[in-house]
């Protein structure tokens, strides 16, 4: 048996920007509900340590921070529905939502928070090695590296950009692309290239992450070169993938304005998507930070908006009168 569910407003994803949009909605009287998707909490639940959220002296457990925000949200008064959102209609007032099981949601405005998937390698060994020694944000994990020897594996800004960071942590930094030129901004390549802490290797490719130790941890990586097939040893303590992200857009092609890379447009400033009533916050609509903090500030931000959105649909509702 299906459900049918009428809200005021509801949020897709529940990462710290929708719980946070969850939260600031609930406190605003908006009864909202938050529809959790496929991956409760978001990409917090498959990180582990975590030292750079604010109000917190000790390294915290990304899920503990999920659960927290979760508990924290349904105790001001957000529904918490455990499905996934396979169609939308935005055409029509309210929204129209269908969930995986069939159970139909209608919204007065909506919130869109479902966030981002670092893209990696796909080896196995990558797979097994993630939390110790793979990572796959410098800005998140690097501080863990402090005076270690670490590689960075890509070729375009976003490799660039956490090379560079990775060398407020260790003097032993080695860029991996599998060309012979780097795919960055100019200005970045030239900042990259006068780093003296950054060594470049051309032409290769990861074909292992090699594990060893107890506990066991990242070791090294075995690289493969492009050019005459050679393979060679890396002795690193951590590997940072930094080949891109996929924002969790699917869902809204054709129904939103997306970028060239599939994010959600919104005015600047704001949260605001190119359709009147529907907001969107977090990596899916941030490309540059993608960090759980200004994911959470975002979320502040679309539950404003929305709320502010609401207020004037209900005051030309009753002028109408």
């Amino acid at each position: 048996m299906t459900n049918t569910i009428s809200t005021r407003l509801a949020v897709i994803g529940s990462g710290p920007a929708g719980y946070t949009a969850a939260i600031y909605a609930a406190r605003a009287g908006l009864n909202p509900i938050i529809i959790q998707g496929i991956q409760p909490g978001g990409q917090l639940t498959i990180t582990t340590d975590v030292e750079n959220y604010p109000g917190f002296r000790d390294v915290i457990q990304g899920p503990w921070l999920m659960e927290e925000m979760q508990a924290q949200a349904e105790h001001v008064g957000t529904k918490v529905i455990w499905d996934h959102i396979t169609s939308i209609d935005l055409t029509r007032r309210p929204f129209r939502l269908t969930g995986d099981g069939g159970d139909t949601y209608f919204a007065d405005a909506l919130v869109i928070a479902t966030g981002a998937q670092a893209k990696y390698l796909g080896l196995p060994s990558e797979e097994h090695l993630k939390g110790r020694g793979v990572s796959a944000c410098a800005t998140c994990d690097g501080f863990f590296y402090r005076g270690k020897k670490v590689a960075v594996i890509g070729g375009g800004n976003t490799a660039v950009e956490e090379a560079l960071y990775m060398t407020n942590h260790s003097h032993d930094v080695t860029l991996i692309h599998r060309r012979d030129s780097l795919r960055a901004e100019k200005i970045l390549q030239d900042r990259l290239f006068a780093n003296p802490a950054i060594k470049v290797v051309w032409d290769s490719e990861v074909v292992e992450f090699v594990a060893g130790g107890q506990p066991e941890a990242l070791i090294g990586l075995d690289l493969r070169n492009r050019v005459t097939g050679e393979v060679s040893r890396l002795e690193v303590d951590g590997g940072f993938v930094a080949i891109g992200h996929s924002p969790a857009t699917e869902l809204f092609q054709g129904h939103l304005d997306l970028d060239s890379d599939g994010y959600i447009k919104v005015e600047p400033g704001t949260t605001r998507t190119s359709v009147p009533g529907v907001f969107a916050c977090g990596d899916v609509m941030d490309k540059i930070y993608r960090q759980a903090v200004t994911a959470a500030g975002t979320g502040c931000m679309a539950a404003l908006d929305a709320e502010k959105y609401l207020a004037a649909m209900e005051f030309e509702a009753l002028a109408a009168e």
